[in-house]
Parts: C-alpha cells; sequence; structure tokens
C-alpha cells in the first residue's frame, strides 16, 4: 500500500451553536501515523469525518495527494474506518465480514476468500475464518474490523478510538500490532484518541485539539517536553502548579531559579508548570535536619511510585521516584524538595490566582 498526503484547509463545522472546528489547519505526510488527542468534544471525531465522508464541513477543504475531496461521497474515497463499537455484520462470519467490500465490489469469490484469509493472518487471526462476531472476543473483533479496513487497499486508515471498550492488557497487545501493521503496510493513518497513553505510544507525531483548533502538532518527545501552552502541558501528563516570580528570561521557584521555556508573561508572579519526574526529593536523615516538606502520600506504580508531598508554605507537589526506592518514602517522612535543572514552562496567573494561556508562536 502507499500512503497518500492528507490535508485539512481552514477546516470549520459548527453543529447549531456548537464549534466542532474553527479553521482546523494540518498536514499529514505519506506513510505517517498521526493521533489527534484532546478532551471530549474538542472536534477530533469531526475532523476524522470530515476525511471519510461522513460529515460536510462548513468551511473549508479535505485535500489527498492535493485532490480536494470535500465534497466526493464516502464511498468513492480511498480511506478504510475502524470505529470504537467494531461495527461487524453479526450474520456474518469474520471471512465474510472483512471481504465485504470486495463482494459489494463483485470480486470473484475465490479471490475475495483468499484475500480474507490472507487478512485474518495478517492481523494474527488465521483460524478464526468461519467464526460469527458473539464467538470472538472484544480484541477479536476488532482484528476483524481491522482487516476489514485493509481489505480494499485504503490509502488511508481511519481509527475512531478503536482500543476505548477493550480491557487495559488487550489494548497495549494491540496498539503494538495496529503500530507494526501500519509501519509494515505504509498506511498513512490517522488515529483518534483522548488517551495520552495510546498517543505518544503509537503516533509519529500528535495534533493536540482544543475547542476545535489546533494547540500544537509534535513528536511524542517534543508534545511531552516543550508542551507550546499550558493546556498541552495539562492535558498530556501530570503537571504541578507552583508560584515562581519572573526577571527576565528566568524563575525563582522553589529557591530556585531556572531559565524559562518559551517567551516570559509580562507580569512578575507566574504559575510554573512541572512534571511530577521533574520534582527531586530526598528522605531527610534522623540527625534532625528540617526538611521542606511531608509525603501525604505514596502510590506505588511498579517501576515508580508518585509522592504526594506537602511544602511548608501549603503548597502540595507531586514526585515520582523509582519503585524500588518507595520503602523510603512512607507517609509521614520529611524530604527535601528541589527541582531538575533545566528550562520550564509558565504562564501568566489571572486576578483569582488561576493560571491563563500564554500567547505562544505559531507551532508547525
Amino acid at each position: 500500500m502507499n500512503g497518500a498526503r492528507v490535508e485539512f484547509r481552514g477546516l470549520r463545522r459548527r453543529f447549531g451553536s456548537t464549534v466542532a472546528l474553527d479553521g482546523l489547519d494540518l498536514t499529514v505526510e505519506p506513510g505517517e501515523l498521526i493521533a489527534l488527542l484532546g478532551p471530549s468534544g474538542c472536534g477530533k471525531t469531526t475532523a476524522l469525518r470530515c476525511l471519510a465522508g461522513f460529515e460536510q464541513p462548513d468551511e473549508g477543504e479535505v485535500l489527498v495527494d492535493g485532490a480536494d475531496i470535500t465534497r466526493v461521497p464516502a464511498n468513492r474515497r480511498d480511506a478504510g474506518m475502524v470505529f470504537q463499537s467494531y461495527s461487524l455484520f453479526p450474520n456474518l462470519n469474520a471471512r465474510d465480514n472483512v471481504s465485504f467490500g470486495m463482494r459489494v465490489r463483485k470480486a470473484p469469490t475465490a479471490k475475495r476468500h483468499a484475500r480474507a484469509q490472507e487478512l485474518l493472518e495478517l492481523v494474527g487471526l488465521p483460524s478464526v475464518g468461519e467464526r460469527y462476531p458473539h464467538q470472538l472476543s472484544g480484541g477479536q473483533q476488532q482484528r476483524v474490523a481491522l482487516a476489514r479496513a485493509l481489505a480494499l487497499e485504503p490509502r488511508v486508515l481511519l481509527l475512531d478510538e478503536p482500543l476505548s471498550a477493550l480491557d487495559a492488557k488487550v489494548r497495549v497487545t494491540l496498539r503494538e500490532e495496529i503500530r507494526r501493521l501500519q509501519l509494515s503496510l505504509g498506511i498513512t493513518t490517522i488515529f483518534v484518541t483522548h488517551d495520552q497513553e495510546e498517543a505518544l505510544s503509537m503516533a509519529d507525531r500528535v495534533a493536540v485539539l482544543r475547542d476545535g483548533r489546533l494547540e500544537q502538532v509534535a513528536d511524542p518527545a517534543t508534545l511531552y517536553d516543550r508542551p507550546a501552552t499550558p493546556f498541552v502541558a495539562e492535558f498530556v501528563g501530570a503537571m504541578n502548579h507552583l508560584t515562581g516570580l519572573v526577571s527576565g528570561d528566568r524563575v525563582t521557584v522553589l529557591g530556585q531559579t531556572l531559565p524559562v521555556e518559551g517567551r516570559a508573561p509580562d507580569t512578575a508572579q507566574v504559575d510554573v508548570l512541572v512534571r511530577p519526574e521533574a520534582v527531586l526529593v530526598t528522605p531527610v536523615d534522623a540527625s534532625g535536619a528540617e526538611g521542606d516538606g511531608i509525603v501525604m502520600v505514596s502510590s506505588f506504580r511498579g517501576s515508580t511510585a508518585r509522592l504526594r508531598v506537602h511544602l511548608g508554605d501549603g503548597t502540595e507537589v507531586l514526585a515520582d521516584v523509582p519503585g524500588h526506592d518507595s520503602a523510603r518514602f512512607a507517609p509521614g517522612t520529611a524530604v527535601r524538595v528541589g527541582l531538575v535543572e533545566r528550562p520550564v514552562l509558565v504562564s501568566a496567573r489571572s486576578e483569582t490566582g488561576a493560571a491563563t494561556a500564554v500567547p505562544e508562536p505559531d507551532v508547525v
């Protein structure tokens, strides 16, 4: 399969007074897997449905390899779609579900069956061809749905939260399978999810949407380590809000002075956004040395443990420590607290003390 280049240009879509898409501009390169990530109602599924042909935008264009397909009927678009609810035909077995599109196109029976078997093997289900959907597990049904989407060799694969109905272990296995297939086939793939872990683990790039607008699009490492806006920083991973004082391009927080990531706001007091893994905690020894705070909660997570530390000024911070070290940080332990020496994202504070978004340069 050869992946296509997909472009959303100025896409706008309204449902009554609700704005689902508000001028979306996004390009997906051939063979790329891009995740559309954001909270419910941010417009990610609407964008996918506009590409599939199930929704018509009020303004803007959808292009595939430079051709405007905005008004092309869904059945004439070279795209395969996998839904959250699987949408398999209950009266057809797995083989016939996979080959249904070829049947509509009047492909010979032998060719349909051979292609269906090939695809079932590709998704790891070589022996379920005669089984009906009710005889398959949720993970197996979703693999059959994926095989069906690939049957007509589409140049674009659309995945609308396909793993959200599955249990955690099956989700991890299936997302690895989807990524393996996508890389081996070279098919352009757009994956809609509200699960940040799925987005970061699967995608070449992640596009974060908010209220129908694109907040940032970047590779997973950049998105996590260098969020363009406070909203992205909050949505992708846990985040501490600490009070800091800005002077030039540096900010003083928890007694340390750190460089500011991006442009500092024109206010002295700011919110400093710090991830839990960038908070350094050290137990206070028995010599009676005074600590900065007390561990209130320690949540063991396997490879890490997350601490909630209450500081002397009433602030609470989250800190991650290695799981094997968690016994040193039992609730009640006095600790010293510091920050990793690296640039931090800051945001202006409103009059009520709440964080507000800082204008950032356009992200490309």
